[in-house]
């Protein structure tokens, strides 16, 4: 075991908010409602819903009390589970850090763009047309210096380590986003066309319902806990003994989902009054437009047809999107870092800025490559790396590590464990039915 003397987080809210922070990105914020508009709205949501908690909620709480046991970086606290194969525990947690750090390579491009969309529109009110235009248009030198840009955010807030970098960050802009949501998802829900999409997203239509639909709520539930890629472990590290794993993992998975949610409330009755505004968004044959880069099209063109107060509602949205990459960001930068800081025994102010540099490398060869890598790599992580992955884990937990270290060290925390229905029914799942339903999404 590791020393006591880690960096911990400071208080309960402050990693609940982290954690959310970490699995709230742009996958709830877009992911999830383009989803849900290409699957038929509420019969995706409700889906989602059942798979978040029958799939993400068992494996989180999994992967958070690997961590918080080891109270190491993955490379650790997996060899500490496996200790009879410690080079196939140590591979695991290196796949999970190159892994998070190929995802890290092609949100920083998405991240990126959503900081142009944000300035682009300031710089237009100021005069400055040409700028403007730079900033909201695809270009080689654009995506290559705005995710510099972002980059460079996301290296100084994980200099500066857990409570001040991570906590400090996260309780501040989790807040912010969350009432920025309300307002914007309140004053949409009043202008004309919302209703439709209120409709859509909150009455379900069961034609739509397919095999298809169910895989696709499932790799959403998944990727948006950011799950299978050691960011819960890393985080689960610096949590406090005392912590109760199971009621703080389904505080976060609720938040979590409660995002993606509002997310949809946003964006579902957005694109519907973005059509009655003259925006199309549907093709002939029924099917979204763009509905990768919806959030670069649609919302825009929306924004615009409503005046000055669109000018302004359009800087807050991307103003939320940026946070909401940014909070997830500084998660996946974490996995890396802190394997280089226990492993190599480096100085974090240093390790930070190597491993950010060879990440923005790897980010800078996407750029040049974009055509050839950019959907690739988003497929080879989030498709395959992340479904193995946090299947490899879930055998872990639920075949080799001694189910009486698993009881111990959920116990910590909540010592009335053995009586609950939780201990009755959460080991066996995590062995058998999570396996299962993950080999189902992944041969689908």
């Amino acid at each position: 075991m590791a020393s006591s003397s880690r960096a911990q987080f400071s208080s309960r809210i402050g990693f609940i908010l982290a954690a959310a922070g970490s699995a709230v990105g742009l996958g709830n914020i877009w992911g999830f409602p383009t989803q849900a508009a290409s699957n038929g709205g509420a019969v995706f949501l409700f889906v989602y819903l059942l798979m978040v908690f029958a799939l993400a909620y068992p494996l989180l709480v999994a992967e958070l009390t690997i961590g918080r046991y080891g109270n190491a970086n993955p490379i650790k606290s997996l060899r500490s589970i496996w200790p009879q194969q410690r080079g196939i525990a140590a591979l695991l947690g290196i796949a999970g850090m190159i892994a998070v750090s190929m995802i890290l390579s092609f949100y920083a491009i998405v991240a990126g763009w959503l900081f142009g969309f944000l300035v682009g529109p300031i710089l237009e009110a100021i005069g400055f047309t040409t700028a403007a235009n730079w900033l909201e248009s695809f270009s080689t030198s654009r995506n290559l210096i705005l995710m510099i840009v972002f980059m460079i955010m996301t290296i100084m807030v994980v200099r500066n380590g857990v409570a001040n970098g991570i906590e400090r960050w996260s309780t501040r802009l989790m807040p912010v986003l969350l009432v920025l949501f309300v307002v914007m998802t309140g004053y949409i829900l009043t202008q004309e066309g919302a209703m439709e999409g209120l409709k859509m997203f909150l009455v379900p239509d069961f034609s739509h319902f397919s095999s298809g639909l169910v895989v696709s709520a499932m790799g959403q539930a998944f990727f948006s806990l950011s799950l299978g890629v050691c960011s819960m472990m890393v985080y689960g590290s610096y949590l406090r003994k005392d912590t109760n794993i199971p009621k703080t993992a389904a505080q976060v998975a609720l938040l979590d989902t409660s995002v993606a949610f509002v997310a949809g409330l946003l964006i579902l009755p957005a694109m519907f009054v973005a059509q009655h505004n003259g925006v199309e968004i549907y093709n002939d044959a029924g099917a979204l437009l763009d509905s990768d880069t919806l959030v670069f099209s649609v919302l825009p063109a929306m924004f615009n047809t409503m005046g000055t107060g669109g000018v302004f509602i359009g800087i807050l949205f991307f103003v939320l999107m940026v946070i909401a990459a940014l909070t997830s960001s500084i998660s996946m930068l974490e996995v890396p870092v802190a394997c280089a800081t226990e492993e190599l025994q480096q100085d974090r102010k240093v390790a930070v800025w190597w491993i950010g540099g060879l990440i923005t490398i790897f980010s800078s060869i996407i750029v040049f490559n974009f055509g050839d890598m950019f959907g690739l790599v988003i497929s080879l992580t989030t498709e395959y790396a992340q479904p193995i992955l946090g299947m490899c884990f879930a055998l872990l937990v639920g075949w080799i590590w001694k189910r009486d270290q698993v009881l111990q060290e959920i116990k910590e925390g909540y010592p009335e464990l053995e009586q609950s229905l939780f201990w009755k029914i959460w080991p066996w799942y995590v062995r058998v039915v999570c396996p299962v339903m993950m080999l189902m999404v992944f041969f689908a």
